[in-house]
C-alpha cells in the first residue's frame, strides 16, 4: 500500500461537515437483504441519494413515478470498479435477475437507461390515486428542500 497516511482527529463540530450516503438500516438487518452482497446495498444508498437531484431536475414518468439516470461508467467511477463488476451488481439488485429493489428501461438510440429505485420499505405497493402520488411528490420535494436548508 506504500506510505502509511497519517490522518488527523475529528475536533468539537468537525464531524458535521460532511455530507453522507445513507444505507438504509433495513438493508443490513433484515433476513429478506441478507444474501445482497455490500457493494450492492452501497450502490442502492448511491442510487436513494441521485432520487433528490432527480427530483429536483423534474424527472418523473408518466405515473409520476421518480428515475435516476446512473451509466455504468459512472457507477463503475464511483465504486472503483471494472465492467464486469459494475454489470454484476446492477443485476443484483435489477428485477429481471436480481432481488428487485431497481428497474431498467431502455430508451434506445444510444441514450442511457432510465432506473427506477424501487421502495425497500414495500413489499407489495398499493395503487395510489394521481391526487395521492402528487401529494407524496409534494413532500418529497419539500423534505429534500427542508433537509438542505443551513
Amino acid at each position: 500500500m506504500g506510505k502509511e497516511e497519517v490522518f488527523d482527529y475529528y475536533y468539537g463540530t468537525e464531524a458535521e461537515q460532511f455530507l453522507f450516503f445513507r444505507i438504509p438500516r433495513v438493508l443490513i438487518q433484515d433476513p429478506r437483504f441478507k444474501q445482497v452482497s455490500t457493494d450492492a446495498k452501497l450502490l442502492y444508498g448511491l442510487m436513494l441519494d441521485r432520487m433528490s437531484l432527480s427530483m429536483k431536475n423534474g424527472w418523473l414518468d408518466e405515473e409520476n413515478r421518480v428515475y435516476i439516470i446512473y451509466t455504468l461508467e459512472n457507477i463503475m467511477e464511483d465504486l472503483n470498479c471494472g465492467k464486469d463488476k459494475g454489470v454484476k451488481i446492477l443485476a443484483e439488485l435489477d428485477t429481471v435477475k436480481g432481488i428487485g429493489l431497481i428497474e431498467r428501461k431502455k430508451r434506445g438510440l444510444g441514450k442511457p437507461s432510465i432506473i427506477f429505485v424501487k421502495n425497500f420499505a414495500s413489499l407489495v405497493v398499493e395503487k395510489k390515486t394521481e391526487a395521492e402520488k402528487e401529494e407524496d411528490s409534494i413532500k418529497i420535494v419539500n423534505e429534500i428542500q427542508s433537509s438542505e436548508e443551513p
